[in-house]
Formats: structure tokens, sequence, C-alpha cells
């Protein structure tokens, strides 16, 4: 990550916090590690720099995020949020019945790229977009990233968005919303084929209440 001077860096409570996560996993898992080692790594050189450039790393990813707080309409079926876009629809109702349902009347949506490395010869498989949503602990929330593309039509046409997720059968299942040729849509279907880098991707937090603020 390039050093940049901003306006606004760290508070000190997110000091305090990163070492407190520091303290926790290490916390968590001293069992797995001996003490002599533990002592050796500790007095390797420069140990703090190379502890915090991962930080940074993560730091860089996450900066090309665009984050949204959405609200959904948890009454709709997975149908009505997709009428609900006013868009053109290319959708097959079998996969629209898989799409995953959450909870909570308010997402967080968290929009992202995959990173470059993840791309083969220009294209993005579907087992490296699973890879890149589990990294970044998401899951796929349809019925949110329908109700943003609902409240917010330009969208899309700066920023195509799709998601993804498997049925139970194990097939490939996606929901992407675009504009073609002058025309808003969405697309719902199943299918292995590979992404191209256009892109984004979309989804909320993963935990007990995935949609959670």
């Amino acid at each position: 990550m390039a050093k940049t001077m901003l306006a606004s860096g760290m508070t000190d409570g997110q000091i305090d916090d990163l070492a407190n996560k520091l303290r926790d996993a290490a916390r968590k898992h001293r069992d797995e590690i001996g003490k002599d080692p533990a002592q050796e790594a500790l007095r390797s050189e420069n140990i703090g720099m190379r502890l915090l450039a991962e930080f940074l790393r993560i730091v860089d990813e996450v900066s090309g995020y665009v984050v949204r707080t959405v609200t959904v309409d948890r009454t709709r079926t997975m149908q009505q949020s997709l009428d609900a876009t006013g868009r053109r629809q290319y959708v097959n109702k079998d996969v629209v019945a898989t799409m995953p349902r959450r909870e909570g009347s308010k997402a967080r949506l968290v929009y992202f790229k995959p990173v470059p490395g993840c791309y083969k010869n220009g294209f993005l498989s579907c087992e490296a977009l699973d890879a890149e949503y589990k990294k970044r602990g998401l899951v796929p929330d349809p019925q949110a990233q329908a109700d943003d593309n609902a409240a917010d039509p330009t969208f899309a046409d700066t920023t195509p968005n799709a998601c993804r997720w498997t049925d139970e059968h194990g097939n490939h299942c996606y929901a992407a919303f675009d504009r073609w040729g002058g025309v808003r849509y969405v697309g719902v279907d199943r299918g292995g084929l590979d992404w191209g880098g256009g892109w984004s991707f979309a989804g909320v937090p993963q935990g007990s209440s995935a949609s959670a603020v």
C-alpha cells in the first residue's frame, strides 16, 4: 500500500481496538504456540511493522468497498422484491425460489471487487468468487441487494453488481443488476460461467443475523 498522508488518521480508540483484537487472538491460541518459539519470534527484527503490514494490506483491500445501509422489506417474497426494482427481468422462477433469505429490516450491504490476482485470463471462476466472499466474511443477501437497486436505480448504471450462491443441489446461482442497451435489467439464473472484471459483488457480514448493521 502506498504511503499516504490522510487528513484524519486512525484514532487512539481504533489503535486500542486493533491491539485488543491481537491480544485476544494471541490468548485464544496460546496453547498452540510454544513459549520459547514465541520469545524468539518476539525478538525478530521489526516485528511490530511486520504485523502491521498485514493490517495495512487489509486496509488497502477494504478501501475499495462501497458500504450502503439498506432498508429491506422482508415481508415481500423474493419475486416481489425483484418486481419492486422496476427492471426488465430475465429470471428463472425456479432459481428465484432458491435465493437465500436473511433477517433484519436494515442491512449493511458491502459491495466489493475481487483482487486482480483472482482472475485467470481476465475471468473469475465461481469457486474463486466464493473464496473472495469467505475471505471478507460476507454472505449474499439478494433481497437487500434488490431493495438497494430499487432505491437507487442509477447505481448499477456505473456499478454493475451481482451476488451468487449455491443451491441445495450444488448448482451455481446468481442475481445480477446491470444496464444494457439503455435498458436496466435484473437477471436470476443458474450458471457456472466465469465473471468478467467489470462486476462488483455484494454481501452482508456473516453472523447470527447476517444483515445486522
